[in-house]
């Protein structure tokens, strides 16, 4: 993408009924590669702790780490419209410490979004960070980081009374100062209920067809994890081709067969012989 996209864009998008492409990805390499496409969204989320640092669960995710890597993603794609994820323990301490650390995200990676995972306990979050001047993203539904809270996720909004809330969560959200909802593992009926209502973009991830857009971990598009959730599809065989590879680098290795001339240094003509004689008159 040539022109740096802007949540003007994403409005204008949503608007015109045009779907938003996201994707939540760790690193330079990878978002060098999906700046390439026609991906206008990049999140860079805990879930680095379990995809990156293979941890259990995000909880494990520092906002240093998250600052260091989402600054990388960053220069590995300038012109994406780049939204970085609040870790555990970075909003949860009152709204000052969430306001720095929010602001650390845009002052220090050049993030255009804050996402925070949230309840109604957290519309003072929104608030604040809205107020401070930064967009923020209000991550609704499955929320990862109350793992050691519920024990176990499970799909939300599929009964009515549990949409109903929802879907009034949402509206609060967005009427705290929210500039985007992310929606995680609800029910598609709901997302689409939620989406039709909201004036902001609704992102999908695992809420069906009916959100202004989609977002999948950039592992899971490749084929590069090992287990994938029921909602996440795979578009290519990454893993597969990464272990072939691999492979392949170990037997050269082995066999003497890398390097070769080819992909190594030499000296300039001449000089080996005169090093040999600067050697051989000691």
């Amino acid at each position: 993408m040539e022109t740096k996209i802007t949540i003007a864009d994403l409005l204008t998008a949503k608007r015109q009924n045009r779907k938003i492409t996201a994707v939540s990805c760790y690193d330079y390499t990878t978002a060098q590669l999906a700046s390439q496409t026609d991906v206008q969204m990049i999140l860079v989320g805990d879930s680095a702790a379990q995809a990156v640092l293979g941890f259990d669960s995000t909880l494990p995710a520092t906002m240093d780490f998250m600052v260091a890597i989402t600054a990388a993603v960053r220069r590995g794609a300038p012109n994406a419209y780049l939204v970085a994820d609040m870790p555990f323990l970075s909003y949860q301490l009152g709204i000052k410490e969430a306001v720095k650390n929010a602001g650390r995200f845009v002052v220090e990676a050049g993030a255009q979004m804050i996402k925070i995972e949230v309840s109604s306990a957290y519309l003072d979050v929104i608030k604040a960070v809205s107020d401070a001047n930064m967009a923020v993203m209000a991550h609704i539904g499955i929320r990862p980081q109350c793992i050691s809270k519920i024990g176990k996720f499970k799909a939300e909004g599929t009964t009515a009374e549990m949409a109903a809330e929802l879907i009034s969560l949402a509206e609060q959200m967005i009427g705290a100062g929210a500039g985007a909802l992310l929606i995680e593992g609800v029910a598609a009926e709901v997302a689409e209920i939620i989406t039709k209502r909201s004036e902001v973009p609704v992102i999908s991830c695992g809420s069906g067809p009916g959100c202004d857009g989609q977002i999948l971990i950039a592992p899971d598009i490749l084929g590069l994890g090992q287990g994938r959730p029921k909602f996440a599809k795979s578009y290519g065989n990454a893993a597969e081709a990464t272990i072939e590879a691999f492979k392949r680098y170990a037997k050269e290795v082995e066999s003497g067969e890398f390097p070769d001339d080819e992909h190594s240094y030499h000296m300039k003509k001449g000089e080996l012989e005169r090093l040999k004689g600067l050697l051989g008159s000691r």
